[in-house]
């Protein structure tokens, strides 16, 4: 076999498409590959412009493109492979790879394209964007639901964390429920039953100074009782939700030495509670009750911590817009270890010892003094005595 027909057997039975244009792009000769991509029959292309084949906006480019060539010399896509898109009879495109290559005879040039179709490429490529979208659109829905559960489990940990904390919290209250209700208890009674049984024998010796001293004791029993019931009640109503404040104009200065003067009767052997106003006004629009129970549980537990032979400042200031009270004693004080859970239910500092006493009266006063919008603090250090503050906004 002759060279010639050799190189036509190769070209006719190429899988890639082969064109060759002349120098001016009209199409001389295309393999049955090229025809087969195209859609066309080999005369309705011979001696056509292979723009053509060409979609806009190649087209009106591409004898721009072989004219620039061969006046400057300058290459554009020969000898160049690059993706392009070519358009068959139907009108459809198809993307294909071109490669075009320059073959000189003495008297004339020709050009050669050798074009691959990149269409199942393209489209396995589409297949896999689309796949990968999906897969992306897919991964973010997952994260975004494994966020989700995540944040739930957070939250459920959190409740869980806060539950243990409430049964922890309860619990303590229990404990010390227990331990205050059974000495706050057994002291008075004990000492009632004692004294009861003293009083019979010395009732029969006609020694009235000691029947009178157990009678006190007695009395001091009951009152101590009382406190502790009237405690519990109120705790209750608190916790029920009944108690509401009723707020009404007073007057502050004759209301502080109304109690001043009510709670000087249960003060200690030398003990003087010394009450001082400050501000040129005097009405204020509070809840008496509740603000003369808070008051009341201040001094008592200043009368209760203090020594003997001791001061207890009881201060009211009346600005503008706020009311002060303030209740200070020179007492055991608070430890600062103990500060944080002062207003607890049920909780006594440490160094209490047997001085009586639920550890609910704080916790009321704050109670109290938050239903009347209104704070309370309290500044402490160990044996040298407690500073307790209310202040309520006032119209």
């Amino acid at each position: 076999m002759d060279r010639s027909k050799f190189l036509d057997a190769i070209i006719e039975n190429a899988i890639d498409g082969i064109i060759t244009i002349d120098d001016k792009g009209f199409i001389e000769h295309l393999n049955p590959a090229a025809l087969k991509l195209f859609g066309y029959e080999r005369t309705e292309l011979v001696g056509k412009n292979v723009s053509v084949l060409m979609p806009e906006p190649d087209k009106i480019r591409h004898d721009g493109y072989i004219q620039n060539y061969n006046e400057t010399g300058k290459k554009h896509i020969i000898g160049i492979g690059r993706e392009v898109r070519g358009q068959k009879k139907d009108g459809s495109t198809f993307p294909f790879r071109l490669g075009v290559s320059e073959v000189k005879f003495s008297d004339r040039k020709i050009y050669t394209g050798f074009i691959h179709d990149l269409s199942k490429e393209k489209a396995n490529e589409e297949q896999i964007k689309s796949y990968t979208e999906k897969l992306e659109s897919k991964i973010k829905e997952r994260t975004r639901d494994l966020i989700k559960l995540v944040s739930e489990l957070e939250t459920a940990k959190e409740n869980m964390s806060a539950l243990f904390q409430k049964e922890k919290e309860l619990n303590q209250l229990k404990t010390r429920f227990v331990s205050m209700a059974s000495h706050e208890f057994r002291t008075p009674l004990s000492s009632m039953q004692l004294s009861a049984s003293l009083i019979d024998k010395y009732t029969v010796k006609q020694d009235v100074v000691n029947v009178e001293k157990h009678t006190a004791k007695i009395k001091n029993s009951i009152n101590n009782l009382t406190t502790i019931l009237n405690d519990f009640l109120s705790l209750e109503k608190l916790e029920a939700g009944k108690v509401q404040a009723a707020a009404q104009v007073f007057n502050i200065i004759s209301f502080a030495e109304e109690i001043t003067e009510e709670m000087q009767l249960m003060t200690k052997q030398n003990q003087h509670i010394i009450y001082e106003h400050t501000g040129t006004k005097a009405n204020v629009l509070l809840d008496p009750n509740l603000l003369k129970n808070c008051i009341i549980n201040l001094i008592s537990n200043a009368i209760k911590y203090s020594g003997e032979d001791t001061l207890i400042q009881f201060n009211s200031i009346l600005k503008d817009n706020e009311l002060i009270l303030e209740v200070k004693d020179n007492g055991i004080g608070i430890p600062e270890a103990d500060q944080h859970n002062l207003f607890e239910p049920f909780f006594r500092a440490h160094n209490t010892g047997d001085i009586p006493g639920t550890g609910l009266g704080l916790n009321i006063v704050s109670r109290y003094v938050g239903l009347m919008n209104g704070a309370v603090s309290c500044k402490s250090e160990q044996h040298s005595g407690t500073l307790f503050t209310l202040s309520f906004p006032v119209k």
